[in-house]
């Protein structure tokens, strides 16, 4: 895991997060498991590799 946290908040449908919140549960993961899974898999799609990026404010995507 992480060293360090940062807080990314999402703003999205209530009935969505409702969804998402009852499948996260029933599978005994939290919601916040569920989306850093997702966007390291994002990441990794996209040949987006952590120690590549030099900075936070302006990421290098490999293409």
């Amino acid at each position: 895991m992480e060293n360090k946290t940062a807080r990314f908040t999402v703003l999205m449908d209530p009935l969505k997060k409702q969804a998402f919140e009852q499948l996260c549960a029933a599978q005994d993961l939290t919601p916040s498991q569920v989306t850093r899974q997702l966007i390291r898999e994002y990441l990794e799609k996209h040949n987006v590799s952590l120690a590549d990026i030099h900075s936070v404010a302006n990421p290098q995507v490999k293409r």
